[in-house]
């Protein structure tokens, strides 16, 4: 058993290894197999294999630079998806209040509403901007 962990061990030495991005295409994997038992579709089979495919070439990638990238590009593009979702219910329901995104930083801003025409200044960067209220 010591020589099949030793292999394994200098076998993945200089490997990238298993990500973020690797974890969601495992997930992913996972998700399309419970749905392939119910529809039974040979194109979702295939669809299993390819993400599985790309995810151990990912993984088993001496390319480092190249990983690090696809895994911040993955992270950034999950950040403004959950962005989407995060907050939503209070500006929906909070009626008195208008929510706005500074333009320089991206910082979310909450001003009253039904003030018109007003000058907003970013708390965090100091940036001033005029919306409508």
């Amino acid at each position: 058993m010591d020589k099949f962990r030793n292999w394994i061990r200098t076998f993945m030495q200089g490997r990238y290894g298993a990500d973020d991005l690797e974890q969601f295409l495992m997930y992913l994997a996972l998700g399309v197999i419970i749905v392939n038992i119910f529809v039974g579709s040979p194109l979702l089979s295939m669809l299993v294999t390819l993400i599985v495919v790309y995810a151990l070439f990912r993984m088993l990638s001496r390319n480092h630079g190249a990983r690090r990238a696809e895994n911040s590009r993955y992270l950034r593009l999950r950040m403004k998806v959950l962005d989407l979702f995060r907050g939503g219910k209070r500006k929906v329901t909070d009626r008195d209040h208008r929510y706005f995104r500074c333009p320089k930083c991206n910082q979310m801003v909450r001003v009253p509403s039904g003030k018109g025409h007003i000058a907003i200044r970013c708390p965090k960067c100091g940036n001033e901007f005029i919306r409508d209220t």
